[in-house]
């Protein structure tokens, strides 16, 4: 079955339970239509770029998913009609990287950003 990688953003004013519910719960609707979630990730509140929703912040989760190109359609329906969700992005990868994602490690164990103090 292909692979896919999903971010959706929820509002702010909902608790961390009710976020961490949200990512259960499309889940389920992935595994009734005959997908899985490999990796599951809940990134926490995090400050947009601009505003959606006349909100400024929103609650970030991240999915890794194994699932048919069916299953990922009626997932991102339903997200779309949840009142809860305010955007969401699925992009297809070849394969899923190993380990935690970029917003999860720690800023020390990040490669490749380089020295980010400014110069005298």
């Amino acid at each position: 079955m292909p692979l896919y990688e999903h971010v959706f953003i929820a509002r702010q004013d909902l608790s961390n339970a009710q976020a961490e519910g949200l990512v259960e719960h499309f889940g389920t609707v992935l595994s009734d239509n005959g997908g899985k979630v490999v990796e599951s990730e809940y990134w926490g509140v995090k400050t947009m770029a601009y505003k959606i929703n006349k909100n400024r912040k929103g609650h970030y989760a991240f999915l890794k998913t194994d699932a048919p190109a069916t299953a990922v359609q009626e997932m991102e329906r339903l997200m779309r009609l949840h009142d809860d969700v305010m955007r969401v992005l699925t992009i297809k990868v070849e394969e899923h990287a190993e380990g935690p994602s970029v917003q999860m490690q720690k800023r020390d164990e990040r490669e490749g950003r380089g020295d980010r103090r400014p110069r005298n």
